[in-house]
């Protein structure tokens, strides 16, 4: 057929595993898959993410830059079709102001795009279609649910992907078992709400028992991505310590410390709850890394809250901390609210708290210098090597520039002894080996 499909993915690597099934499906019927690039793409498909306000102009940019391109005759560019987040909240919206688009479709509706692009051809149960990832060969997402139960006055989630709805087991399985026969080597456990997983279908918490099953299947690194703290238990604290795969990362996202903000939020958990969790996370888990994400801005937020903020940085020592100014979404709860934080007052309170972590940062590194950590290798750059450790997560956190004397393999493990660092990175030697196998203790 020598049809080329190039698939742009913007927002959250949840968007990047339903780009990478969609592309399954094409490419089994014969189409040519590129990601990102237009260069020779006879079709492309954006999609789009609708969560925040840059996340949406970011949208919109790359759907123009494609209409341009599909308009210029020096490219082959002739279909373009948008789907995801975004098309979810504003279809008609966007139908009227960008005609250049072909298609629209919405968050959950990538079979029907494959269908529409196929026409008659016969399009398989993604389930049955085997994931084209986008990602380096040696790492992928895993999405074990869709959409969220919670009510939290800030996100859209819920309005665009719907209730939480877990995948089975047995679906989860067979993807995570097909992604290790590929020879993925860290797989990353996603969903709005990670916690929640197995509540809907089994009526119980399974993420547990999920994750020990995915780990027998012989992943040397397993890394889990969005906990609720008002889900997250001791149960899941103790399997970092029973999981030997399970890097000592997690990531769960905090949003504020002020228990006036934290209601106003609809967060279900106060100022004390929140304290305590942390604590208890450390006191079973020790050596875990913490990531988490902050909004600053909220409706309501007071300099005293802003400050309290602060401290609670300050004091809890996070390893990773996301910062985002409040964006007011439609049709959720803090869009009835006074937007009454001045955009540059916003602007300003992320930088200073962003300058917080970043000091932490630098201080939580330079601790490691010295120290021998295991690496996985990402790729090369020039004369050095780019890996991260277990406790850094793909793209969002630090990484390790590595130097050796000998070729590096992308996608293996090596031991590096830390020399030196700086704000995010790492800067190491690698002094032995490590088999692919091997288990991260």
């Amino acid at each position: 057929m020598n049809t080329n499909v190039s698939i742009i993915t913007l927002g959250c690597s949840k968007n990047t595993v339903d780009s990478e099934k969609l592309a399954g499906i094409l490419k089994s019927a014969g189409y040519e898959i590129t990601f990102e690039s237009l260069k020779n793409a006879d079709i492309a498909i954006v999609n789009t993410c609708g969560f925040i306000l840059d996340a949406k102009e970011e949208s919109i940019e790359t759907i123009l830059d494609c209409a341009k391109i599909k308009n210029d005759k020096r490219y082959k560019l002739s279909k373009l079709y948008v789907f995801g987040c975004l098309v979810e909240r504003n279809k008609e919206e966007l139908k009227e102001a960008i005609p250049e688009v072909d298609e629209w479709f919405g968050a959950n509706e990538y079979e029907l795009l494959s269908k529409s692009i196929l026409k008659d051809v016969e399009v398989a149960d993604s389930k049955c279609v085997k994931r084209l990832l986008s990602t380096p060969e040696h790492y992928a997402y895993l999405k074990v649910a869709e959409g969220c139960n919670k009510k939290c006055a800030f996100c859209a989630i819920p309005i665009i992907r719907g209730k939480h709805v877990s995948s089975t087991k047995e679906n989860i399985l067979a993807e995570a078992k097909f992604l290790f026969d590929k020879g993925v080597k860290e797989v990353m456990l996603i969903s709005q709400d990670l916690t929640y997983y197995g509540i809907d279908l089994y009526k119980t918490m399974e993420l547990r028992d999920l994750t020990q099953k995915i780990a027998d299947i012989g992943f040397p690194w397993i890394r889990l991505h969005y906990a609720h703290p008002n889900e997250i238990n001791e149960e899941i604290f103790r399997m970092y310590n029973e999981i030997p795969s399970l890097c000592k990362y997690l990531d769960i996202p905090l949003q504020h410390i002020s228990t006036s903000i934290l209601k106003n939020m609809k967060r279900n958990i106060d100022k004390e709850g929140t304290i305590a969790l942390v604590k208890r996370i450390r006191k079973i888990v020790p050596d875990i890394a913490i990531r988490t994400a902050f909004i600053v801005g909220f409706p309501g937020e007071t300099e005293e809250d802003f400050e309290e903020l602060v401290e609670f940085v300050r004091e809890s020592r996070f390893d990773r901390v996301g910062v985002f100014t409040f964006s007011s979404e439609e049709g959720t709860a803090a869009a009835e609210m006074i937007d009454d934080v001045p955009e540059e007052v916003k602007q300003s309170r992320m930088e200073r708290l962003l300058e917080v972590q970043q000091s932490i940062s630098l201080e939580k590194n330079l601790e490691k210098v010295g120290d021998t950590m295991k690496v996985i290798i990402d790729s090369k750059e020039d004369n050095y090597y780019i890996g991260r450790t277990e406790f850094d997560s793909p793209e969002v956190d630090n990484e390790v520039i590595v130097f050796s004397d000998n070729d590096l393999i992308i996608g293996e493990f090596y031991d590096a002894l830390i020399t030196d660092a700086d704000y995010f990175d790492l800067i190491g030697e690698v002094l032995v080996k490590m088999s692919a196998t091997a288990n991260k203790k």
